[in-house]
Order: C-alpha cells, then structure tokens, then sequence
C-alpha cells in the first residue's frame, strides 16, 4: 500500500453567503488525486442558496450548520469535528492551483516527519480569477524570520491535528490576527518544524479585510502586536513596521 494512501487529510471551510465563490473552492477540492480527503464545511447560517449549491454539487464531506462569532470560530469548530492526522483551512473564495496539491502535501510529511507544511499563494482579481494581484512567494522557512515580519500564506498551512490538541485552537479575542497568531504560536514559541514546497498551492481571491481601509490596516498592526503580547515573547523594534512593507515586493513578483 502506498504509504501516503493511509493517511487521511481534513479540508475545513467555513461558508457565510458564499454563493458566488463555492463552487470553484468545491470543484479544487473534489478534483484532488489524493484518495483520502475529509471535506468539513461549517457554515453560518447562510442566508442564500450557499447550502443548496452544497448539496446540489458532488459533496461527500460533513455540513454543519449553525451562527457562529466569526470565521476563526468557524475554523475552530471544524478543527473539532476533523478526523484528519493533517488540517487544513480553504476558505470559501479560495482555490487550489491543482489537483496534486493535497497529494504533494502528503509526501513531505511522510518523507520529512514535520509538523507543518506552506507554500506559495496568488492573489487574484475577484471578478477574473485569471489576473494576478500578488505573488505571495513565501521562500524557505527560518524561524528567525518571523522577527523580520514574515508569515507564511495562511490557507496553504497544513498542520498536523495533534498540534491543535497540544498548543490550542484560533484566539477568538483576535479580530483579524487569529491566523498569525496561531502560526506565531506553534512556529516560533513552540517551534514546530515546518516545510516549504515551492510552488504555488492556493489561489486567493483579493479583498481581505485588514487591507479594506486604513483603519482595518491599524487595527491589524495592533493585532499583530497582541499576537506576541499574548504569547510572551517580544518582536524586533522593526518587526511589525516591515510585515505590511513585505506585502508590497508581492505587486512586482512575476507568476
């Protein structure tokens, strides 16, 4: 038997009027080569035809439906009800690149025993999901890189489930940081191994809420700020000033 075949993997994605966008994040799902796919979607109530779409699709996975505080606490349930050894988190507008990513995913941790997997992310127009915004490159993992302010891409982290049971779920007291504080908390506090694949993995739809406006951007710095207050470990006088400034080289990196 296949070595990675005995592994299953736990997709969760957390929906809230997700109409518009679902079908292309259950089509990169269902289309994965990878046999052995737990597909949870957690959904908040939606008030259109997301969970009729759902349903009317070729979806295999759990629903679970009911109001929630937020996407991270979406998240959280999800993580709860996974059967997963590896998570992880595709949001409703997002897609994978293709259909080897999962399977891709699975090797490393199989050939290399890390705790942790990321990769590359594109941003793309959300009316023409062919036209590139940003290239976020990620680059080779140094713990040290987090005082630089760097991050990996979010929905390409893929984690082993018992990091969650051991160093705890999303910080629901974190607005818009609950993701970065979660990878600052497992990365560089805990310091779980984490393994880069070099290739784009996800492709992300533009318009997340801490870039909508200058206010949302403040109170995503301060945000970033309380990540490390919490975890009682201290950034660089520079570290948070450059986490923003990283985001700008991603407009001029050609896909």
């Amino acid at each position: 038997m296949n070595k990675n075949n005995s592994i299953k993997v736990s997709i969760i994605t957390a929906t809230y009027n997700s109409s518009k966008t679902i079908k292309d994040t259950l089509h990169s799902i269902q289309s994965q080569n990878f046999p052995s796919i737990e597909h949870i979607i957690v959904d908040g109530v939606s008030q259109d035809n997301t969970i009729e779409l759902i349903k009317s699709s070729d979806f295999k996975g759990q629903i679970h439906i009911e109001k929630d505080n937020g996407i991270y606490d979406a998240m959280n349930k999800g993580i709860g009800l996974a059967n997963g050894e590896i998570i992880g988190i595709l949001n409703s507008d997002d897609f994978y690149a293709d259909e080897t990513i999962i399977e891709k995913v699975v090797s490393i941790f199989n050939e290399t025993g890390c705790d942790a997997v990321y990769g590359d992310l594109l941003y793309v127009s959300a009316l023409d999901t062919s036209k590139v915004i940003r290239h976020w490159m990620s680059g080779d993992y140094k713990r040290d890189n987090f005082l630089k302010g760097w991050m990996p891409p979010h929905p390409t982290f893929f984690v082993k489930k018992e990091l969650y049971e051991k160093h705890g779920l999303f910080n629901l007291s974190l607005w818009g940081a609950a993701d970065y504080e979660l990878m600052l908390r497992f990365l560089f506090k805990y310091q779980c191994s984490l393994v880069y694949l070099p290739q784009i993995m996800v492709h992300m739809r533009a318009g997340g809420q801490s870039n909508l406006s200058i206010f949302n951007r403040i109170r995503a710095n301060m945000e970033d700020r309380k990540a490390w207050k919490i975890n009682n470990i201290k950034p660089k006088w520079y570290t948070l000033s450059l986490k923003p400034l990283r985001k700008l080289n991603q407009f001029f990196i050609k896909s």
